[in-house]
C-alpha cells in the first residue's frame, strides 16, 4: 500500500541510522584535533588556577600537593620568582628544586628566557610562538619543539606581584592521545545514541499520536463532550478513521447543543438567584442591626419629652440635641447604604476624565482642616507638584474622603497623618498613613466587609457604622482598580491606585 505505516517506518528509521553514522564520521574526522587542543588548554587553566590559589610553594605539603598537580596532569610545572635582576642565576624556584647546572634547567632556560623577556619588554617571541589564549594574568601559547619534534601548550602567568608560574604539556604524547580520542569517541557515541534514542521516540510517537488522538476522542464522547475533532492530514487507514469520527461527533453534537446551552443557562440563573436572596437578607441584617441602637434613643428620649419629665430648658434641649444628631447619624448611614448599593448593583460606567489628583487631595484635606486643628494632628503631604490621572473624579473624593475621615478617627493624639503620591510605572498610588495602634493582621481582610468594626467600643465613640471603607471598595471595583491596607512601623497606611495620566 502506497500510504502504508510501515513502509513508512521502515524508510524514516533507515534513514536515520545512516544520518547519524555519517555525522559520527564526519564529527570524529573534523573536531578531534580541535577537541583535544580544547582539553590540553582547560588542563593547564585549572592547574594555574589551583597553583594560584594556594597559600605558600614551600612547605612539605604544597610539594606534595604540587607533585600530584604535575603528575596526575601531565604537565611539567615550575614555580618561582625573582629575586633581582634580569639574569637567570638570580631566580629563586619554589618548585620544583631545580639545579642551575643540571639537564633539567638546560631544557627550560630558552622557553623561561623568552617568556621573561617578553613579559618585562626586552625582547618580543618570534613567530614560532602561536599564541592561543591571552587573559589579564597569564598567556597561552602553541608551540613545535624542533629538537624533539613535538607539539606542547605552554601557559606562562604570574601568580602574585613577585611570583611566576610555568606550565608546560605535550599533547601528542601517544598514551594521551589515545585516551583523550576514546574519550572523545565515548561522549560522540552517547550523544549518537541519545538522539537515536530521541529520534526513534519521537518518530515512534509520530506513528502513535494519531491513534492515541482518535481514542482521546472516544473516551471524551463517551462522556458527551464532542468539541474535540481529529486533524485529518492524511489519507491512510488513520485518516479515513479520523473522518469517520469526526462525522459521528458532528451528529452528536447537533443533537444534545441545545440541551445543554438551556442547561448552562438555568444553572446561571439559579445561582444569581441564589446571591442576590444571601446579600438581600444580609443586608436587611445589618440595617436592622445598625438602627436599632438610633432608633431606641430617639423613641426614648422622644417619649421624655412627650410625658413632661423634665422642667430644665437646658435638659431638653439637652433631649432634642440627642434627637437630632441620631436622626442625622440615621439620614447619613441610609445615604451612605444608598450610595454604596448604587456602586454594587449599578449598571452605570464611570465618566473617565483627566484631572490633578493631588488637588482632589487638598480640596479633601481643607474640608477637614478644623478637625486637624481639634485633634491636635500634624498633616505632612508628600507631593506638591501636579499629577494627572484618569478616573472620576467625584469617585476619587470619596475614596479619599473616607480614608482621611478613618485616619483621622484612628490616629493617636496628637499624631501625624501622612499623605503620599508615589508614580510606579503606568499607575499612580496614593497612601494615607496615620500613626497609631496597628491593625491585627487576621483583621486585614475582613475591614472591606459592610458593617464590619475591628474595634467596635472606639467606632461608637466617633460614631461609625462600617460603611466608609465598604464604598471604597466599590468604588475602586467599579474603576477596575486596586486598593489595599497595610500595617507600617508607627501605624497603618490605607493605598488605592489609579490610572497615570501624561501633565
Amino acid at each position: 500500500m502506497k500510504h502504508s505505516i510501515r513502509t513508512r517506518l521502515i524508510i524514516m528509521l533507515t534513514f536515520v541510522i545512516v544520518v547519524f553514522v555519517a555525522v559520527n564520521i564526519i564529527m570524529n574526522i573534523s573536531l578531534l584535533e580541535t577537541y583535544y587542543t580544547h582539553q590540553k588548554k582547560n588542563v593547564l587553566v585549572d592547574v594555574y588556577n589551583d597553583v594560584k590559589n594556594m597559600d605558600t610553594y614551600s612547605s612539605e605539603e604544597s610539594y606534595y600537593y604540587l607533585d600530584g598537580l604535575s603528575a596526575n596532569n601531565g604537565v611539567t610545572l615550575y614555580v618561582f620568582s625573582l629575586r633581582s635582576g634580569m639574569l637567570w642565576d638570580y631566580y629563586d624556584f619554589s618548585y620544583p628544586d631545580v639545579d642551575s647546572g643540571g639537564t633539567a634547567f638546560n631544557i627550560i632556560k630558552g622557553r623561561l628566557d623568552n617568556y621573561i623577556n617578553d613579559y618585562y619588554g626586552y625582547s618580543e617571541l618570534d613567530d614560532s610562538y602561536q599564541k592561543i589564549s591571552d587573559e589579564q594574568d597569564y598567556q597561552m601559547y602553541k608551540i613545535f619543539d624542533e629538537k624533539i619534534g613535538s607539539n606542547y601548550l605552554e601557559l606562562f602567568g604570574k601568580v602574585d606581584r613577585s611570583t611566576f608560574i610555568f606550565l608546560r604539556a605535550n599533547y601528542q604524547n601517544i598514551k594521551e592521545s589515545a585516551e583523550v580520542s576514546n574519550k572523545f569517541m565515548t561522549y560522540i557515541g552517547i550523544m549518537a545514541v541519545i538522539a537515536g534514542a530521541l529520534a526513534m521516540f519521537f518518530i515512534g510517537r509520530k506513528f502513535t499520536k494519531p491513534i492515541l488522538e482518535l481514542s482521546d476522542i472516544a473516551d471524551r464522547m463517551t462522556r458527551l463532550d464532542f468539541d474535540a475533532k481529529y486533524d485529518v492530514k492524511t489519507d491512510d487507514e488513520i485518516g479515513k478513521l479520523g473522518m469517520s469520527m469526526n462525522t459521528l461527533s458532528s451528529q452528536l453534537e447537533n443533537t444534545i447543543s441545545e440541551l445543554k446551552t438551556a442547561n448552562n443557562e438555568l444553572q446561571s440563573d439559579i445561582a444569581r438567584k441564589v446571591q442576590i436572596d444571601e446579600m438581600r437578607q444580609e443586608f436587611l441584617s445589618n440595617v436592622s442591626h445598625e438602627l436599632k441602637t438610633p432608633i431606641a434613643l430617639i423613641q426614648g428620649y422622644a417619649e421624655g419629652l412627650s410625658d413632661n419629665v423634665i422642667d430644665d430648658v437646658n435638659d431638653r434641649k439637652f433631649y432634642c440635641d440627642v434627637i437630632i444628631d441620631e436622626a442625622r447619624k440615621m439620614n447619613r448611614m441610609v445615604r451612605r447604604l444608598l450610595d454604596l448599593n448604587q456602586l454594587e448593583f449599578g449598571t452605570d460606567k464611570p465618566d473617565m476624565e483627566r484631572f490633578d489628583v493631588v488637588q482632589v487631595i487638598k480640596s479633601v484635606v481643607s474640608a477637614s482642616d478644623i478637625i486637624f486643628k481639634q485633634k491636635n494632628v500634624e498633616l505632612i503631604m508628600y507631593e506638591p507638584q501636579p499629577v494627572f490621572v484618569w478616573a472620576e473624579e467625584y469617585l476619587v473624593e470619596e475614596v479619599l474622603t473616607n480614608y482621611v475621615s478613618n485616619a483621622l478617627n484612628h490616629v493617636n493624639e496628637s499624631g501625624i497623618i501622612r499623605i503620599y503620591t508615589r508614580k510606579i510605572e503606568d499607575v499612580v498610588r496614593i497612601s494615607v498613613v496615620n500613626t497609631g495602634d496597628r491593625i491585627p493582621e487576621e483583621e486585614l481582610d475582613k475591614i472591606w466587609v459592610k458593617f464590619y468594626k475591628v474595634d467596635k467600643a472606639r467606632t461608637r465613640e466617633y460614631g461609625g457604622n462600617g460603611i466608609g471603607l465598604s464604598i471604597v471598595k466599590a468604588v475602586m471595583n467599579t474603576l477596575n482598580r486596586e486598593c489595599g491596607v497595610n500595617n507600617c512601623e508607627d501605624g497603618v497606611e490605607f493605598w488605592f491606585e489609579l490610572e497615570c495620566a501624561k501633565n
